[in-house]
């Protein structure tokens, strides 16, 4: 049965091959109707705090709530999705309204909620926090770390999880690895892996495989080995390793191409604590709501009561005041900032002009210079401007401008922004993101000339001034408790801006399909949220890595309002 929630689908638009038409995006909206709302189950969580002793059958208990609330055996046994019972209690099952109602008011039973989803949070940071490869190190201690991390699941083959030099596993480890579609198990350095999909919704490979990527690059940025001469294509080239080089990784996957769900995300924090980690990383999140009705918040609860530390990327809603998610007094909850390292891409138009923008171009100009045409004049070109640099405006730098004009066979493109940016993204041509003062130039420029023509170079990496904290990242205060002294989340920054760490093989470098460029290496905007692992034993505020930014350091801020 389908949901009766609005179901979103795009508006199908048919460009003429040769216009190039630069639109906002469209969504038509459709209503689903359906007879009775309150006769559908829809799914939900019940929360019932701890786990039980040994020797209760939570599931029983379970079955028998259910019982008790539907009043009949088959519906009882049907409705039940999932028992949580290793390292807290609860359950997941597709209920109605006044069954919810009737739940919330048993006794034993501390919260129900409907089941969400939540979204991601997308070589030379390690240095310039003051953590060279040359720093002393307990490879004894550090190699029984186990880094527990809960994303879009693993890319083992990547360099970063070599396991040569490796001993035995911890005997401590009580998890599993789960085989499956292009994942064919585990080694020394990645000892778990696990996925979850409890609603079965229809998806690509059921296994812990990355498809996506942002799982195995947090992976290796929390405990990748070093791998020398590291780079994407040529960019940042160096040795890149992850905080805690000698560290094991367990891998729950709970995101999917749709998100992350509820259910999962609680079900893996059920494993890992039971598994035995020692500390939970997750880049995931969603608005921030009570902690009674907050998946990750429930979890990292009840990892903490066994001294698991839990660390969370603060979230990707700045620069914009009260953002921040994650936000539960026992989670860490980190800030992005920079690196002193900037990836700009030159560009230089046919009037000698040159200025530089950003972005993550890995490709090189075959000729030396390219047609070039602003959106305004699209309506009226041929195809002979097919194979031109287009030049287009917008708010923000992962528009799909470079996509669409890829699919029209143009050969790049130059973007005007009308508010700062310190966003490097990855185009799949050539392209750059210039400030709205270059815009106008260029805009002069190609109406003042018969033949404009421009160029755009391949990216280099220069030096900048650091840290300060990326526009991306989520500002506080934390809304969701005021009484709590922890308001000023969040509560720790670290680097999170054009990091360059391992990737899946399995997706493309810019994840579209048509992109045919494949990468061990990839440049993301994701926090470093695991640092915590390298200092979790060592609290005491002088022994943090001396570019690790707490709430009481001062940090360069940049208003990109």
């Amino acid at each position: 049965m389908k949901s009766g929630r609005e179901q979103l689908r795009p508006l199908k638009m048919v460009i003429n091959r040769n216009l190039l038409v630069l639109a906002f995006g469209f969504t038509l909206v459709a209503s689903v109707v359906h007879a009775s709302i309150d006769s559908e189950r829809k799914p939900y969580i019940v929360y019932m705090g701890e786990a039980r002793g040994a020797g209760i059958s939570t599931s029983d208990e379970h079955h028998n709530l259910l019982l008790a609330t539907t009043g009949d055996e088959s519906i009882a046994k049907s409705s039940k999705i999932y028992s949580y019972g290793k390292s807290f209690n609860g359950f997941a099952a597709r209920l109605l309204p006044h069954e919810v109602k009737r739940l919330s008011d048993e006794d034993g039973v501390v919260s129900v909620f409907a089941n969400t989803r939540n979204r991601l949070h997308t070589t030379r940071s390690w240095d310039f926090l003051g953590m060279p490869q040359t720093a002393k190190r307990r490879l004894d201690i550090e190699s029984n770390i186990v880094v527990g991390v809960l994303d879009t699941g693993i890319y083992v083959d990547a360099p970063s999880f070599n396991d040569d030099g490796y001993g035995p596993v911890p005997a401590k480890w009580k998890g599993k690895c789960v085989k499956g579609a292009n994942f064919t198990g585990c080694n020394k350095k990645v000892i778990g892996a696990r996925y979850y999909n409890l609603e079965n919704i229809d998806v690509e490979n059921q296994s812990p495989a990355d498809l996506d990527g942002h799982g195995t690059h947090t992976s290796s940025t929390a405990a990748g080995t070093a791998v020398k001469d590291a780079s994407l294509y040529g960019l940042a080239q160096g040795t890149a390793r992850g905080g805690v080089p000698s560290a094991r990784i367990a891998m729950y996957k709970v995101c999917w191409g749709s998100g992350c769900s509820d259910m999962d995300l609680l079900a893996a924090f059920d494993d890992a604590i039971s598994d035995g980690v020692d500390i939970i990383s997750v880049s995931i999140g969603g608005d921030s709501r009570s902690f009674f009705q907050d998946p990750i918040a429930i979890g990292s609860f009840h990892a903490m009561k066994k001294g698991i530390l839990t660390s969370c990327s603060a979230g990707n809603g700045g620069p914009y005041p009260g953002t921040v998610e994650n936000v539960a007094p026992w989670i860490m909850t980190i800030a992005a900032t920079s690196i002193d390292r900037q990836f700009t891409t030159a560009f230089k138009l046919g009037n000698g002009m040159k200025s530089t923008g950003i972005s993550i171009n890995t490709f090189s100009p075959k000729k030396e210079t390219y047609p070039l045409i602003d959106g305004a004049r699209a309506s009226n070109s041929s195809g002979d401007y097919y194979g031109n640099i287009r030049y287009g405006s917008g708010n923000t730098g992962s528009s799909g401008q470079d996509y669409t004009i890829k699919e029209l066979n143009g050969a790049g493109v130059i973007t005007s922004l009308d508010a700062p940016t310190d966003i490097a993204y990855t185009t799949i041509i050539p392209g750059t993101t210039v400030q709205l003062k270059d815009g106008y130039k260029i805009d002069v420029y190609i109406n003042s000339t018969k033949n404009p023509r421009a160029v755009i170079y391949k990216t280099r990496t220069t030096t900048m001034r650091a840290p300060f904290v990326a526009s991306f990242s989520s500002r506080g205060p934390q809304l969701i408790s005021l009484n709590i002294l922890k308001s000023g989340q969040p509560d720790i920054a670290a680097p999170g801006l054009g990091i360059l760490a391992a990737y899946s093989k399995l997706a493309s470098v810019t994840g579209y399909p048509s992109d045919s460029r494949y990468s061990h290496i990839q440049h993301h905007i994701r926090n470093i949220n695991v640092l915590p692992a390298c200092c979790s034993r060592r609290r005491l505020r002088q022994d943090l890595p001396p570019r690790l930014v707490t709430g009481c350091d001062q940090v360069c801020t940049h208003d990109y309002r």
